[in-house]
């Protein structure tokens, strides 16, 4: 059954409260959180890509606060261990049994702080993880809490002992976003109640973590007509044949951009999506997926311009929209 026109007003007043909320941290950045906010309703990943100070952190707390779940931040370092992510059996001599210890990846909302630092090995932990929403130790399958949903980042200025993440881990996240600096007005504003470290600062709930399931689930059901799918296939297959790339946008991430263009419509308070909620996240949901040519990448082009031109040569769909 589609998600009725009720269900999508009450769906935009819930998010708008959760960005709200979370402004209140970052002010001035209300299209990154509805970012964040439709990758969360979306059961997907975050990768936050900025310089230091920006605030992704604060991102990552505020979140949880919001939907009242739990967070656990992990500081990712050369020496961490897939163990120190998923949690270990140890030994208990008295029951001569192992029992699981479970690491921090059990938590709502995970921040996976700096991911490039660590070994990918351990980056590889948590691949299992993100996708599907459990992990397995000595042989033993443990669900993760709902929901669950990873924020992680990494600075792209100090690349020394990093490790670029792996495509394949790439992949696993749908969306990849920049918080960027404040404008002027927003840091004249943050300067003036700076007398308080920010994670000092608290904020009040919003929703129960149950609800974010259930909104979750709702979306689901936000009506996409068959035009509007044809033209997510039709960009995605201009990602492949762009003489700039070498390797275009997977099947996971049509679905992912399908998936999260169901949540941006109902976070717009509509029970249908639209061209519009298409080309808004196409660059968040495709760019990190691109593996460009060598020479372009030698020549400067980014996987950003590269879906910002494709949006342009794409001809959205022609017909009105609506169900």
């Amino acid at each position: 059954m589609s998600m009725t026109p009720e269900q999508a007003t009450w769906f935009a007043d819930v998010a708008g409260r959760i960005v709200t909320n979370v402004e209140q941290v970052l002010l001035g950045k209300t299209f990154v959180i509805r970012l964040a906010v439709t990758a969360m309703l979306s059961e997907g990943h975050l990768l936050l890509e900025d310089v230091p100070g920006t605030g992704k952190t604060s991102l990552a707390r505020a979140m949880a606060q919001s939907v009242q779940g739990s967070t656990n931040r992990i500081q990712f370092t050369p020496d961490l261990l897939p163990g120190d992510i998923t949690g270990i059996s140890v030994y208990d001599q008295r029951t001569q049994e192992f029992d699981f210890h479970r690491g921090p990846v059990f938590s709502n909302i995970v921040l996976a702080d700096e991911i490039n630092r660590a070994s990918p090995k351990t980056q590889s932990a948590l691949l299992e993880a993100m996708e599907e929403s459990a992990v397995t130790v000595d042989g033993v399958n443990h669900r993760l809490a709902a929901p669950f949903m990873v924020i992680a980042t990494q600075n792209p200025v100090e690349q020394a002992g990093t490790y670029r993440l792996p495509e394949a881990q790439l992949d696993r996240f749908l969306m990849k976003a920049s918080i960027g600096y404040p404008d002027h007005a927003a840091t004249v504003k943050i300067l003036e109640t700076s007398s308080a470290p920010s994670a000092s600062v608290p904020l009040a709930s919003v929703v129960p973590a149950a609800t974010i399931t259930e909104m979750a689930a709702l979306a689901r059901s936000v009506h996409v007509d068959a035009v509007i799918a044809d033209y997510v296939a039709r960009l995605v297959d201009s990602t492949r044949s762009a003489s700039e790339v070498r390797l275009g946008v997977s099947v996971r991430g049509a679905m992912g951009l399908m998936r999260a263009s169901r949540v941006f419509a109902a976070l717009n308070g509509r029970h249908y999506v639209t061209p519009d909620d298409v080309k808004s996240l196409a660059v968040p949901v495709l760019a990190h997926r691109l593996v460009l040519d060598a020479e372009a990448e030698f020549d400067g082009v980014s996987p950003t311009a590269v879906v910002s031109q494709l949006l342009v040569e794409t001809p959205p769909p022609a017909d009105r929209v609506a169900s």
